[in-house]
């Protein structure tokens, strides 16, 4: 399946973008294995260069879930279009851009923790803060940009999972569907709660920062509950 072909407001901005670029024509198997690979290259070449390799470890556990969700958007948005659905749902779900104003939160949210919170915490019990911990006390410039570039991509993702999951409830409550499309919509609310899971590959990382650790759980949950919960009340016509 090419990206070529998705059209604003009816694809995530994720699509959108890649669709966009001219002379790119890209297959979602290609799309997300550009992706995994210019990270990792770019974290293995930076852990090389400045002897980072445990903060490599954790960036490779964040493109993971990254990548994962690059899947599960593509596959959400493919399996949405291909549906015969209500026109207000796919503009709710896509032409609203909530997911990105979602990200924007949970990415400032992250920012002024790992900068401002984590490391006046740290310093009031006399403990290095996580990037002290993860790039040492004077982190390379590079590194840092980097890491805020892999951490916007996985908030945009984890916002636009939240938000598929909202807007499922509210379809399952709204609507009624026949069985054929009860049963696709059924399986890809069913990815949207893979990809929540997937999000657990980050929790070794973050057991000693209960704040994040608590993010990212209550997030796991909230999204399995409510994707559960719109699978289960689907209403068939």
């Amino acid at each position: 399946m090419s990206l070529l072909g998705t059209e604003y407001g009816e694809a995530w901005a994720y699509e959108s973008i890649v669709g966009a670029l001219p002379g790119v024509n890209l297959s979602e198997p290609q799309a997300v294995a550009f992706q995994f690979v210019l990270f990792e290259v770019l974290i293995l070449l930076f852990a090389w260069v400045y002897d980072l390799w445990d903060a490599a470890i954790a960036g490779t556990a964040a493109v993971a879930v990254a990548v994962v969700g690059s899947v599960a958007m593509l596959r959400l948005g493919a399996g949405t279009r291909s549906l015969d659905l209500p026109g207000t749902y796919r503009r709710v779900l896509f032409g609203s851009s909530i997911e990105v104003v979602l990200a924007v939160l949970a990415f400032i949210a992250l920012v002024t923790h790992l900068f401002v919170f984590d490391p006046q915490q740290a310093a009031a019990v006399g403990e290095p803060s996580l990037l002290d911990r993860l790039f040492g006390p004077e982190p390379p410039v590079v590194v840092v940009y980097l890491m805020l570039l892999v951490l916007w991509d996985l908030c945009y993702r984890i916002g636009t999972s939240w938000w598929t999951a909202v807007v499922a409830l509210w379809r399952s409550y709204r609507y009624t569907f026949d069985d054929e499309t009860v049963d696709a919509l059924r399986r890809l609310d069913a990815t949207n709660v893979g990809f929540a899971l997937a999000q657990m590959l980050l929790v070794p990382f973050l057991l000693d920062e209960p704040v994040l650790l608590l993010a990212v759980g209550g997030h796991v949950v909230a999204v399995t509950l409510v994707s559960t919960g719109a699978l289960a009340t689907l209403q068939k016509a």
